[in-house]
């Protein structure tokens, strides 16, 4: 399934750009706390670090769902190309296999009784 591997590199490279996102983050968080360098700078610099990890795990959980759908979704078009595949086999064996039906014909009615017959009667 080539699919797969392509996907399993798009998620790879999308949790290398959520970790970017997130360490930025985390280091605006830090760097905030540091500059102000007093008890004012840590407590608006730790919202902002805690909220960077919070925001990291949530974009990781959140790609990766997106990428398990796609995968979900590429072994389903597998799965329903393989049953086509095999119907289509099985319906040219039945077809190879049946011989042809003869028509039916119609049953022919008796002849109408003449009025001769009925006469000798």
């Amino acid at each position: 399934m080539v699919a797969g591997e392509i996907i399993l590199l798009v998620y790879w490279a999308g949790l290398g750009v959520i970790a970017l996102i997130g360490f930025g983050m985390v280091g605006a968080g830090v760097g905030l706390a540091i500059r102000d360098g007093s008890l004012a700078g840590l407590l608006l610099g730790a919202p902002v670090l805690i909220g960077g990890l919070l925001a990291m795990v949530a974009l990781t959980l959140l790609w990766r769902a997106t990428c398990e759908f796609y995968i979900a979704i590429f072994r389903i078009s597998e799965d329903l190309r393989s049953l086509r595949r095999n119907d289509e086999s099985a319906a040219a064996a039945r077809a190879a296999t049946v011989p042809p039906r003869a028509p039916i014909t119609p049953p022919t009615s008796p002849a109408p009784p003449s009025s001769s017959s009925l006469n000798s009667l």
